[in-house]
């Protein structure tokens, strides 16, 4: 998207870039409608990810309801992705990536493994897929 200035910061997310869609302003980044806080007494949505780490040539592929937490506490050198899922997507991608797999959550990250995780790329950078995931939550 090509945005233009927000007349302020989004109210979900403090970005300044927004498009219009059908006479509303939306944040370029998470898609929340500008003008609009989320109601501060609710609890924040849930979102539960798969995330795709990388550290030298190997790729940790764990779950987290709370990435930001748990990615301070692993040692990584990348966010190579996020997919949206919990347990159920993670133990699925360790029976995919079974051949690769070094020890624990940890995989070799070559081929089939690096196209898996290329076309996650495709869909958007990590931290921004996250925030339109939790607007598109927070809107429901």
């Amino acid at each position: 998207m090509n945005g233009n200035a927000l007349p302020g910061p989004c109210g979900l997310c403090g970005r300044l870039r927004g498009t219009r869609a059908g006479g509303v302003w939306l944040c370029e980044w998470c898609g929340w409608p500008y003008g609009t806080s989320p109601d501060p007494e609710l609890p924040r949505p849930v979102i539960e990810v798969v995330y795709y780490v990388r550290y030298d040539r190997r790729v940790k592929i764990g779950t987290s309801r709370r990435p930001r937490q748990r990615l301070a506490s692993i040692r990584h050198e990348e966010l190579l992705a996020f997919e949206r899922g919990g347990r159920e997507v993670e133990q699925q991608r360790h029976r995919q990536f079974t051949e690769i797999r070094e020890g624990g959550e940890w995989f070799t990250f070559t081929g089939a493994l690096s196209t898996h995780v290329t076309a996650l790329r495709a869909s958007g950078e990590p931290w921004r897929l996250y925030a339109r995931w939790l607007s598109e939550e927070l809107q429901r």
